[in-house]
C-alpha cells in the first residue's frame, strides 16, 4: 500500500495559515507546511513504499484481537496503557519516536543507529534527553512524554495530515475535525484504516509478529466503530473519569501548548469552547458503538479505582478481555502496586477558570453520572 496522505485537509490547512494574523505563528505554519512537511512526507513514502520490497515477511504478518484503549484525555489511558505495556510477552506497541517514522525501513535505521551511538559514548542520546526536555518539559507534569516511552498511535497521522495533533499546532476547532472519523464516508474511513493497519503491521514485524498491537488514544472515541469495522477481533478499553476533573485539565494542556505558539486569544477561546462541547461526545460515542457491538470483547474502567489499585483493576480488565496474565506481568504489576498513590502533581485547573458550568456538565452526562457515581462540585482539581 502507498503512503497514506489527505491532501483535502492539506489545503484546508495551507488555507487557514495564510489567514492566520499573528506573524510569528504564520511563519512558523508555512515553514511546516511548505518545507519540512513535503521534504519529511516524502522521504517517509518512499521509505514505506520500499518496506514492502525490502522486508518480504511484512506480507506474512497479521493484527489479531489488538487492544484499543479509549477515553477522554486525563482518564487514565495513559496510566493503564503504560501499565499494559509491562506485559511485554503479550503487546507490541509504539514508542513515541516510532509514531513520527511509520516506514520499517526508518525504523530499522534508527535502532542501527541508536545501537552503535551506545557502543560509541551515548552522544546522541545525550543531545536527545536534552531536546527532551526544553520541548516537553513545560507540560511533563499534566502528561509525561519521551521520545521512548508508549504513546497514542494518533501521532502516526501526523505526516499523513490525519492527525489530531495539528491541532495542537493550529487552533482551528471547528474549521479543522480529526475526531469524527466514524462519520466519514466508508471509502475514506476504510482508505485510513487500511494505512493505520499497515502502520501496526510493520510494528509487529519489528516487535514479534506473534504479539498483539496495544493502543492508547483519547482521540480515537470518535472512530471506535472503525476499528471494530476495520478489525472485527479487536478489543476495546474504556476508562471514565469525573468530567469535572478531566474536561477543565484537558482545556488547560491546550492553552499552555496554543501559548507557547504564539497564537491570538480570540482565537484560543473560541477553540477552547468547542473543544469542551466535543468532550461530551467523547464520553458518550465510544458507549453507544458498543453497545451496537454487543459481541465485541470490552472492558470499561473507572479511573478511581485505576489509581486506587491498579493491579486489581488491570487483572480485571484482562479477565473481561479473555487474556490470561502471566507470573512475569504479575511480579511487575505488585512493584507498581506498591508504589500505586504516591505521585502528586503540581498540576491545577478548575471549572470556573474556563467559564465551564457544572450544571450543564452534569445535565450532558447524567446517565454517567449516576453510573458511575462521580461527585458533583465543579471546585479546584488537581491532576
Amino acid at each position: 500500500m502507498f503512503f497514506y496522505f489527505d491532501f483535502e485537509t492539506y489545503f484546508r490547512m495551507v488555507r487557514l495559515a495564510f489567514a492566520e494574523t499573528n506573524p510569528k505563528a504564520r511563519r512558523r505554519l508555512f515553514w511546516t507546511l511548505f518545507v519540512g512537511l513535503p521534504l519529511i512526507t516524502g522521504f517517509t513514502a518512499l521509505c514505506f513504499f520500499l518496506d514492502r520490497i525490502l522486508f518480504p515477511g511484512l506480507w506474512r504478518v497479521r493484527i489479531e484481537k489488538p487492544v484499543f484503549l479509549v477515553g477522554h484525555a486525563r482518564s487514565g489511558t495513559t496510566l493503564l496503557h503504560r501499565l499494559m505495556a509491562r506485559d511485554e510477552e503479550r503487546f507490541s506497541y509504539f514508542r513515541l519516536y516510532e509514531l513520527f517514522f511509520p516506514s520499517l525501513l526508518q525504523k530499522k535505521i534508527i535502532r542501527a543507529v541508536a545501537s552503535l551511538d551506545a557502543r560509541s559514548g551515548g552522544r546522541i542520546e545525550k543531545r536527545l534527553r536534552a531536546w527532551e526536555e526544553r520541548t516537553f518539559g513545560k507540560t511533563n507534569d499534566v502528561h509525561r512524554m519521551g521520545l521512548t516511552l508508549a504513546e497514542e498511535d494518533d501521532f502516526v497521522f501526523t505526516l499523513s495530515c490525519a492527525s489530531g495533533y495539528w491541532i495542537v499546532l493550529l487552533p482551528y476547532m471547528g474549521k479543522l475535525d480529526f475526531y469524527h472519523v466514524d462519520a466519514r464516508p466508508l471509502r475514506k474511513r476504510r482508505r485510513l484504516m487500511r494505512f493505520y493497519g499497515e502502520c501496526i503491521k510493520r510494528q509487529l514485524y519489528l516487535n514479534g509478529p506473534s504479539k498483539q498491537h496495544l493502543s492508547k488514544n483519547p482521540n480515537f472515541c470518535g472512530r471506535v466503530g472503525s476499528l471494530i469495522e476495520a478489525f472485527p477481533d479487536c478489543r476495546i478499553v474504556y476508562l471514565a473519569r469525573n468530567p469535572e476533573e478531566t474536561i477543565p485539565s484537558l482545556l488547560k494542556l491546550m492553552r499552555v501548548s496554543w501559548r507557547m505558539r504564539g497564537f491570538d486569544d480570540a482565537e484560543m477561546q473560541h477553540s477552547l469552547k468547542i473543544l469542551a462541547k466535543q468532550s461530551y461526545e467523547s464520553y458518550t460515542a465510544p458507549l453507544d458503538v458498543l453497545a451496537r457491538n454487543p459481541g465485541t470483547k470490552h472492558a470499561v474502567v473507572d479511573y478511581r479505582e485505576l489509581v486506587a489499585s491498579p493491579r486489581e483493576t488491570v487483572m480485571q480488565v484482562y479477565a473481561d478481555l479473555g487474556f490470561e496474565i502471566d507470573a512475569a506481568f504479575d511480579a511487575a504489576l505488585e512493584q507498581v502496586a506498591k508504589r500505586s498513590g504516591q505521585h502528586e502533581t503540581t498540576h491545577r485547573y478548575s471549572l470556573d477558570e474556563f467559564g465551564l458550568d457544572a450544571d450543564e456538565i452534569q445535565r450532558e452526562l447524567a446517565p454517567l453520572f449516576e453510573r458511575f457515581d462521580w461527585p458533583r462540585g465543579g471546585t479546584e482539581n488537581r491532576g
